[in-house]
């Protein structure tokens, strides 16, 4: 009787042990002092709340803008050291808080006379207007109340703590809905300049994606003057006047300009600044290339591939400390998936067709970090780098937060309601609520606004991992407090050689957070400050470029940046354990320098632009010899797509599989000597062979029997002595995803007379009538004649089915049979196949047949010399997406090693092991249509990554369950369907994305290592491996692209081609393009090498909807 009450009593006393315990190690936890510390409005005096309330004429279904929340501005407005703190209110007075050292701030707002009466403020910047070495304030106002006066206020500085209201003054006032001011000397001539930056105030939806870019607000026919305002607005300071330059000098201001951020900085490296400007909604970001004239160009398609669409704020600087300047700006999209199918609904892929065919561009719901190439183009590596979600996004700054030497990035985040809130949004869709919402009256408007969910988001601090990633370091640097949180700047406001933080929030206190790094780190640091020239004092435009430790970090003095804010005018860069720099040289707006060398860490430096007397000269470009050089190719013409979309057939799939040409084949097709090439045509054009003359020059031959054959869309090609007459015929392939074409999916052989001519032969070759994807020629049974194998990749129509494949007996006299039952029935197995090799695995001196497939594992088949058996290895367990393959002996060991091309780490979704995308096939409702539903895994659930919408239209059967998207974000795939028919379904899975070398150790056993970086920031379609520097070493030289997604997926550009130096011990160093000479941009299918009579070597890629390219080896 005891022992049953012991027992109980037992248990309590160790559950409060152990409660105990757990209390402690919590509370150690909670003492454990993060990087940033957040101070409570009580210590530090900063008690400014902007407050936004919905009115019964003034709320979110009035005004577009209204949860954009408000800006910071930082600077020591009276020159005592101390930097100073200006929020902006929308609906409550702006307030400026004078710091009196030790976090420690006095509101003096009211005295200083700069409280605003302005409705509705947005962006703020401090800035010297009268270069009386005092800063002044510049206070952006917007909103689009009935009379509401939203002229920007200029407050010039007193000198005493007051200031005086003087934007008419300056013509600074009348600039239309401002959200954001950059202050900059455009021309060169001394003083500062200012780039306005407007957002339209026209519903978006009334525009219907009207591309009239080069009309000016006010000139647009038939929209009321209330939406006209002006576009954004250069103004060049002539004496003090601002004055409008914005049309002549090339700068659009209509309508479509939804601008949310603007960052001035010198992209090109010609010591002239140029403009970045963010717009959201449907128009393209402008990237302005100052042309030293007074003029600019636009040139955003030039330099980049792609950009967010909702893009909001702007940083621009050094994420690599490679010399060159990156650009991050943010955008809406969630983290979790979850919530993505909560609140987010993605363009149609005929939408995004229709705007870029209006000069849109390709943009994304994504944060964009744009990597600078150094060579006049961005590669887009926002999903590598682990930053492409963060969420209903405002400010991203770039700065060293750690002081590690690396800048981080912080990324302001929330809104006030979730308005797309994809269950309100079908609320609100509802006839009688929209009624409710137009009639105005209050108690309407906060019913249907009590419906928005209210879901603080917390803001995102990344760490740099010094290799393009970065990691969410917000537990640790204590930024896990939800907010909705938006202008946000930085500035050492204790004067301790680090950066503290100041941001502006919607509904509730501003932040200050106090930077722990100086106590916490011990890392070193260096600050500079300027004393500029008479018209300029505080230096803005000046640059800096930092050397330390094998590092080039490159800082222009830009206080405008983020989103509506304006960073303290000090430079504080992070130097981590390094105690000394090698060299600082300044750069003075006007291009005088000074440089500092051997300069000892730790210290605050003021440079004076009165010490500056030497003029910088910009460095002459290196002439160095690249490794490959592109030649002309005006010969050869460019592969033009057809448009058939495959979504419209199949709903669910993720990518096209219709765009997979032009095939590539290379022979010396005439015995000249020199090797000639065959290039596919697409559908409704005629494939070409090329008579290589020697040098890489190329013409056309025309050939009656490839022009009969021009409806067919050819996609593999393989030129091999088909018939025994000992010159090269050609078999092509063709494929795609067109239903209505399936029966022309078929291989053709075309026989060679000798002399490069080509008839069909008369003999139909056996098919499957699937989408080839290869073929491969070998005389697998040593009878002294070519075989052939036919891989395809996916069923027409059917994506996700395994199709058959073809294993083609030569039978000597140019005719071919199908044993692949009978010699190859392993074949069967072989998956959705994407390329195939003849490689001799074992080393038995017989190929074996190597393939890869997507949504499956690289495969070998043994050749035992009659036929052809699966052969475990250990790249049976590489579930990928993999591309291609290409054979060569990369150790030196004298058996053949591989290199696979996959889809690279760039993606949104990274599977893994432990956590795998899966692909379910099924006929998921009875009806004869066969669906694939695409999952990812989280906490063992597989979830689909398909919107709500796009399932219910593909199966209506689940429109009865009646789900709320809510409800349907956290259902797994077995939660949706009935076990019973879950059981049914084929399941593929991919566990990696990376492109990889797999090192052959022999007996089926390959050693995995992953291809460097830069490699990963896209897909890899074909690889050719030949010695580019003649050091005996086998090098690698790759490419790829797929620009095919469904526009949720955003798309994979960011290789302009890979050229790797391999060491001969399996290290390969991924080479700058303008060292390696390889650059291609578009869409690569394939690469082959081909050579002329003297053994000169070139390399051709084969590029989808676009000529092909040529490039010649520099030996």
């Amino acid at each position: 009787m005891k022992l049953k009450y012991a027992v109980p009593c037992l248990l309590t006393i160790l559950s409060l042990a152990c409660k105990n315990k757990e209390a402690e190690q919590e509370l150690q936890e909670e003492q454990t002092e993060t990087l940033f510390t957040l101070l409570p409005p009580e210590e530090t005096g900063v008690t400014f709340i902007n407050k936004v309330e919905n009115q019964k004429n003034f709320n979110i279904f009035k005004y577009r803008n209204f949860y954009n929340g408000g800006g910071v501005a930082i600077g020591d407005i009276n020159n005592d050291g101390l930097q100073d703190i200006y929020l902006t209110g929308n609906m409550v007075p702006n307030r400026l808080y004078l710091n009196k050292g030790d976090f420690q701030f006095e509101d003096i707002s009211e005295s200083a006379g700069v409280m605003g009466n302005k409705p509705w403020s947005t962006g703020v910047v401090m800035v010297d207007i009268n270069q009386d070495g005092l800063l002044d304030i510049y206070v952006c106002n917007a909103g689009n109340m009935e009379g509401n006066n939203h002229d920007n206020d200029l407050y010039i500085n007193n000198g005493d703590l007051t200031f005086t209201e003087k934007a008419e003054e300056y013509n600074l006032a009348k600039t239309g809905f401002t959200t954001h001011a950059s202050f900059f000397d455009y021309d060169k001539d001394g003083d500062l300049d200012a780039y306005i930056l407007n957002n339209s105030n026209i519903p978006v939806s009334s525009l219907g994606y009207a591309e009239q870019r080069d009309v000016r607000a006010q000139d647009w026919e038939g929209v009321p003057d209330i939406f006209k305002g002006v576009g954004d607005m250069l103004l060049r300071n002539d004496n003090g006047k601002f004055v409008d330059v914005s049309e002549e000098a090339g700068i659009y201001g209509s309508l479509i300009g939804f601008g949310l951020g603007v960052l001035v900085t010198d992209f090109n490296g010609d010591l002239y600044p140029d403009i970045y400007v963010s717009n959201d909604f449907y128009e393209r970001d402008y990237l302005y290339i100052n042309q030293k004239d007074g003029t600019f160009k636009e040139e955003i398609k030039d330099w980049t591939s792609h950009l967010s669409l909702s893009a909001m704020g702007i940083d621009v600087a050094d994420i690599n400390n490679d010399g060159h300047n990156d650009i991050f700006i943010t955008d809406m999209l969630p983290e979790k998936e979850n919530r993505v199918k909560s609140v987010m609904e993605f363009e149609g892929y005929n939408v995004f067709n229709l705007k870029q065919s209006k000069d849109f561009g390709q943009q994304y719901i994504q944060n964009t970090l744009q990597l600078n190439n150094g060579n006049g183009t961005f590669s887009e590596v926002a999903y590598y780098s682990g930053i492409d979600a963060t969420d209903w996004s405002w400010a991203g700054l770039i700065f060293d937060m750690d002081n590690d030497g690396l800048k981080d990035i912080f990324i302001t985040n929330g809104i006030n309601h979730d308005l797309t809130d994809l269950d309100f949004v079908d609320f609100f869709a509802n006839e009688i609520v929209q009624k409710m919402a137009l009639t105005g009256k209050k108690q309407s408007i906060d019913s249907i606004i009590s419906k928005m969910p209210v879901k603080p988001q917390p803001n995102y601090a990344y760490k740099n991992n010094g290799d393009i990633s970065f990691k969410n370091a917000n537990k640790e640097w204590g930024f896990e407090l939800p907010s909705r949180s938006n202008g946000a700047a930085y500035a050492d406001l204790d004067n301790d050689g680090d950066l503290d933080l100041v941001i502006n929030n919607v509904n509730t206190p501003a932040f200050v957070y106090r930077n722990n790094a100086e106590s916490q780190l011990h890392n070193n640091f260096i600050q500079l400050k300027f004393k500029g020239p008479k018209n300029n004092a505080f230096a803005v435009g000046a640059l800096a470029k930092f050397y330390f430790d094998g590092n080039i970090v490159n800082q222009e003095l830009i206080p405008s940046r983020g989103f509506q804010s304006s960073m303290g005018y000090e430079m504080t860069i992070g130097l981590g354990k390094t105690e000394r720099l090698d060299s600082i040289r300044v750069v003075w707006p006007d291009d005088l320098t000074e440089k500092m060398e051997n300069v000892s860490a730790n210290q605050v430096i003021t440079f004076d632009h009165a010490n500056a007397k030497e003029t910088y000269k910009l460095p002459k470009p290196e002439t160095k010899k690249s490794f490959l050089n592109e030649l002309g190719a005006n010969a050869i013409v460019a592969h033009k797509e057809d448009n058939y979309n495959d979504f419209d057939y199949e709903g669910l799939i993720y990518q096209k599989l219709s765009q997979e040409g032009p095939s590539l084949a290379v022979a010396d097709i005439n015995g000249d000597g020199n090797e000639d090439f065959y290039i596919g045509g697409a559908s409704g054009q005629a494939g070409a062979v090329y008579i290589h003359s020697g040098n890489g020059k190329v013409t056309p031959k025309k050939i009656k029997a490839f022009e009969d054959d021009k409806d067919f869309e050819d996609v593999a090609a393989a030129f091999f002595d088909a018939d025994g007459d000992g010159d090269q015929d050609l078999m092509v392939g063709s494929g795609g995803n067109n239903v209505a074409q399936q029966r022309t999916y078929r291989a053709r052989l075309y026989l060679n007379d000798g002399k490069g001519n080509f008839t069909k032969s008369q003999n139909e070759l056996p098919s499957t009538f699937k989408n080839i994807s290869t073929i491969a020629p070998y005389d697998f049974d040593n009878d002294g004649d070519m075989d052939v194998f036919i891989g395809s990749r996916s069923v027409v129509g059917v994506y996700g089915l395994s199709p058959d494949h073809l294993l083609l007996e030569n039978m000597g006299n140019g005719t071919f049979t199908n044993v692949t039952e009978r010699l190859g029935y392993d074949l069967k197995d072989a998956g959705m196949v994407t390329d195939s090799k003849w490689v001799d695995v074992d080393g038995d001196s017989k190929k074996d047949l190597v393939v890869t497939s997507e949504w499956d594992t690289p495969k070998i088949y043994k050749n035992t010399g009659r036929r052809l058996t699966k052969m475990s290895s250990s790249l049976d367990s590489l579930y990928g997406w993999w591309n291609t393959v290409e054979a060569a002996d990369l150790d030196g060991d004298g058996d053949q090693d591989l290199i696979l091309g996959n889809q690279g780490l760039n993606l949104h979704y990274k599977p893994t092991e432990y956590a795998p995308m899966k692909m379910w096939i099924n006929d998921y409702d009875n009806n004869g249509t066969i669906e694939q539903i695409v999952t990812l895994q989280e906490n063992g659930g597989d979830y689909p990554i398909h919107q709500k919408r796009e399932l219910t239209e593909q199966l209506p059967a689940l429109k009865k369950q009646n789900l709320k998207a809510s409800d349907y974000a956290s259902r797994t795939i077995h939660q949706l369907f009935p076990e019973e028919v879950l059981a049914k379904s084929i399941v593929k899975k991919v566990e990696t994305s990376a492109s990889v070398i797999a090192i052959n150790e022999g007996g089926g056993k390959f050693t995995i290592q992953n291809l460097p970086a830069r490699v990963q920031l896209s897909c890899i379609c074909d690889i050719t491996c030949t010695d580019v520097n003649n050091d005996g070493n086998l090098d690698l030289i790759m490419a790829g692209n797929n620009f095919e997604y469904k526009p949720q997926f955003s798309r994979l550009d960011a290789s302009q081609g890979n050229l790797l130096l391999g060491d001969g011990k399996l290290g390969f160093t991924w080479q700058e393009y303008d060292a390696s000479g390889f650059k291609v941009r578009d869409e690569v299918k394939y690469i082959e090498q081909f050579k002329d009579k003297n053994g000169k070597t070139f390399v051709i890629t084969a590029i989808n909807n676009n000529k092909p390219k040529i490039f010649a080896i520099n030996e």
